[in-house]
Order: structure tokens, then C-alpha cells, then sequence
């Protein structure tokens, strides 16, 4: 049996805090994990800023339903899921999740949830736990699943790395240089010939 495991923002839907920069007008808000290694300093930083512009939950959830699958995403997980075992493994919020998941087909997803104080601002974070990502491969793993592992940054390298195969998917040029071992591809069509490989090795 084989599962695949997949990064959510980037690879299936557009970043999330980029979208919700763009709106606010805050570039500080476009740092993501594909910038900053260390997601507790990431989301800190951001929930400082949210506090300084008294921007809240409410206000991160209406910029969230205006936001659309990356093209070809939704058919390309609809392949997958025809061919084997699927979960989307992210460090995003429940709070932020739900309504990129109906637009995806209501796949199963693992994810983190958010703290909010009685004026609905973002207070604190809490992770399903720490490393999730590979954590969930190990879980896989000794379920004796096969896992084949994507993502686009930071947060996403111990869960490829652990995993039975992987690749990057539209990785920026900073991990590109830093982790050249990596397979990378870029277009729907290539990532699912890497899946259709994966399970057809068994």
C-alpha cells in the first residue's frame, strides 16, 4: 500500500499570506515558509503585525474565500486519489482550511488550529505537533504504507527527505540552490508521472 503526501499552499492552492498582504497592503505579510525556516519566528511575526493593523480573524477569512485552486490543482488531486491513498499535510489552520478544501473535493487534510482572544485576534497557534509533517510520514510508515512525499518549502524538506520518494513542486531558487539533490518539477502533468512511477513500482 502506498499513500501520497502533499503540501497544500503552493502546490494546490496560492499562498494564502501572500493573498492577504496583497489585500491589506502589508508587504511584511508576504514572508512565508519558503522564506523563513522557522515557523514559531514566522508566525509570531505575523501575528505582531496583525495586532499593530488590528487586522483579525474575520478579516484573514474574507480574503480566504476569494481565493481559487492554483489551475489544473483540483483535476490533478482527482488523478491521485483515482490511483492510490491521498492526505494533504499542512502547517496552515483549520480556521484558514475549509473553504480551499470544498473547493478541492474535500480531501483529507492534517493541519494546526488557532488560538483567538474575545475580539478575534489571533493570540496563539496550536500544532497538531512539532515536525508534524514528518512525524505523519513516520506514522505512515510504520503502518506500512509506502509514502511519496511534496512540497515547496522550508516546513516541507523533513517530510521529503523521510519519505519512501518525493520531489519539490515549484520550489523557489533559494531551496533549489541550497537542496540540489532534490527532484523538482513544475507542471501538474511531470508530478504526476512522478506519482504514476511511484505507485507502479510496488
Amino acid at each position: 500500500m502506498e499513500i501520497v503526501c502533499l503540501d497544500l499552499e503552493g502546490v494546490l492552492v496560492p499562498e494564502i499570506w501572500i493573498a492577504f498582504a496583497e489585500k491589506t497592503g502589508i508587504p511584511e505579510l508576504r514572508l512565508t515558509t519558503r522564506d523563513v525556516p522557522d515557523y514559531n519566528v514566522l508566525m509570531n511575526g505575523r501575528m505582531k503585525i496583525l495586532r499593530e493593523h488590528n487586522l483579525t480573524l474575520k478579516d484573514i477569512q474574507e480574503v480566504i474565500s476569494t481565493i481559487k485552486p492554483l489551475d489544473g490543482a483540483k483535476e490533478f488531486l482527482d488523478e491521485v486519489r483515482s490511483m492510490t491513498q491521498l492526505v494533504i499535510l499542512s502547517d496552515t489552520f483549520r480556521e484558514f482550511a475549509s473553504p480551499l478544501m470544498k473547493q478541492l473535493g474535500w480531501p483529507t487534510i492534517l493541519c494546526n488550529s488557532l488560538i483567538v482572544d474575545e475580539k478575534n485576534m489571533l493570540c496563539g497557534m496550536k500544532l497538531r505537533q512539532e515536525d508534524g509533517k514528518r512525524k505523519a510520514i513516520d506514522g505512515f510508515r510504520s503502518m506500512n504504507f509506502r509514502t511519496f512525499a511534496a512540497g515547496d518549502s522550508y516546513n516541507d524538506l523533513t517530510m521529503i527527505k523521510k519519505a519512501d520518494a518525493g520531489c519539490l513542486f515549484r520550489a523557489p531558487s533559494n531551496i533549489l540552490d541550497e537542496y540540489p539533490e532534490l527532484p523538482l518539477v513544475t507542471e501538474y502533468s511531470d508530478f504526476l508521472a512522478e506519482i504514476k512511477k511511484f505507485v507502479n513500482e510496488e
